[in-house]
């Protein structure tokens, strides 16, 4: 039976924290069990803002690292830098010259982050969208797993494969790019910031207290979560919409001790925090403590990840390029041979 292909990954834009990893790469690690699946560090993306050159190429490698220290397995899934496969920025050149300006204008993200940004906008910031849908495609995946803030870009995707590329140079029976499916992963999806419940876990916040990192040392962890933001109610309880704390840190603790929503629930109802957040602590400290250690060893052993890295290029390349000149022969260039 052919499995099917899943194509994810996330920006080496500063260290991942709690929200990526139960976000997204704890289901990554679900789904290379039964499908074909890719994961990337996606460097180019984060070009579109300003960086340091020698922190974005440590936070690559370090980005590559946890994913396999998180329970990404290199003998079941591709594991691979988006930077070092050429198609990625090929075939986004390709879909720039068939892609209308007015829908990049109209992406949210694009929007709220120009305003941030000001006269130093860039043309990357703008078409980064492309960049991605060239990602998606370029594999030919089938589900690509997106939380709601991502729904846009993979419906752009979509919309670039089926409408601008199927439908002008292939057939019904013989599409040029395959039109992926969305693959919305619930429970743990939306890992809320400490600091402030209706606002997602981000990397870009600038008060580190609003997240925990997967590399913050054990007192780092106590200390964010005694910190972290409450009200005055005792006891906790899921999806109440007037208590977004209360229903973010229960989430969190359900999923890292492990022991499920009905069960926390009930052990929390009539929990006062200052009995509740040391719970949280110890939860979150023992579940990030096995995945420090296998990061660590993986850095200290840069030949060994490096040839992670290599092996898992060599398999996304193969079947990049092919989609790449599958593209390029349909749009009228000259093949190299």
């Amino acid at each position: 039976m052919v499995r099917k292909r899943v194509l994810s990954g996330v920006q080496p834009t500063g260290a991942l924290h709690l929200g990526n990893w139960l976000g997204a790469i704890r289901n990554w690690v679900e789904l290379q069990k039964n499908h074909e699946t890719f994961v990337c560090v996606v460097d180019l993306h984060a070009l579109t803002v300003p960086n340091d050159p020698k922190i974005l190429s440590e936070n690559t490698i370090s980005t590559a690292a946890l994913y396999i220290a998180c329970g990404m397995n290199p003998k079941e899934c591709s594991i691979f830098v988006q930077s070092q496969i050429s198609a990625h920025s090929e075939l986004c050149w390709l879909l720039n010259c068939v892609t209308p300006l007015n829908w990049m204008e109209r992406m949210i993200q694009f929007k709220e982050k120009s305003i941030k940004q000001g006269d130093n906008v860039s043309i990357g910031l703008l078409d980064y969208p492309v960049l991605m849908s060239a990602d998606i495609l370029l594999y030919d995946a089938d589900l690509v797993p997106v939380g709601e803030d991502q729904k846009q870009h993979l419906e752009l995707a979509r919309d670039i494969a089926q409408n601008r590329i199927n439908s002008r140079f292939g057939t019904k029976k013989n599409p040029i790019l395959k039109v992926p499916q969305s693959l919305i992963l619930k429970e743990g999806a939306k890992i809320m910031s400490l600091t402030e419940g209706n606002s997602k876990m981000s990397k870009s916040d600038p008060n580190e207290n609003s997240r925990i990192t997967l590399l913050d040392s054990p007192d780092l962890i106590a200390k964010k979560i005694k910190r972290a933001k409450t009200d005055a109610e005792v006891g906790l309880e899921f999806d109440n919409p007037n208590r977004p704390e209360a229903n973010n840190l229960l989430t969190l603790y359900s999923i890292l001790s492990g022991l499920g929503r009905e069960v926390v629930a009930k052990e929390c109802a009539t929990m006062g925090w200052g009995e509740f957040k040391p719970l949280l602590a110890e939860a979150t400290i023992a579940a990030l403590t096995p995945i420090q250690s296998r990061y660590n060893g993986l850095m200290n052993e840069r030949d060994e990840l490096n040839n992670i890295l290599k092996i898992g290029r060599d398999q996304a390349e193969e079947v990049a390029d092919a989609t790449l000149k599958r593209l390029q022969n349909a749009m009228g260039l000259l093949s190299r041979s």
